[in-house]
């Protein structure tokens, strides 16, 4: 079995927002890389927790599954998920998959940072 085609970093803006940076395909295999992300920026301690698209090269499927696992693990926690970054191509998914209803999508990671604080 191969590496996913994925790296996801951790960062955390002001006021101690972790930001996940997503960069390559995101599929059903990258779910560990995924989860481990998610606990490397403190699980669901974090009211907030940011997913930034803007290094997505491909997203099938499988990698929107992985999401929903993402979002009902967030929302046992209480955390609210946001994302940006996404093409045109993948928020017309999000909306075509009503994901858009779950994760809130901004423009921009500074609105999105806002919207966190």
């Amino acid at each position: 079995m191969s590496a996913p085609a994925v790296t996801m970093d951790v960062r955390r803006l002001g006021h101690g927002v972790p930001v996940i940076d997503i960069k390559g395909d995101v599929t059903a295999a990258c779910e560990p890389v995924l989860m481990s992300a998610y606990e490397a920026a403190g699980g669901g301690k974090a009211p907030w927790l940011l997913l930034n698209f803007g290094g997505l090269d491909y997203m099938n499927s499988g990698g929107i599954g992985m999401l929903v696992t993402l979002l009902v693990r967030a929302k046992r926690q209480r955390q609210h998920l946001a994302a940006y970054g996404l093409s045109e191509h993948y928020r017309e998914i999000f909306e075509l998959t009503r994901l858009d209803e779950a994760i809130a999508i901004y423009d921009s990671e500074q609105a999105a940072l806002s919207a966190a604080r």
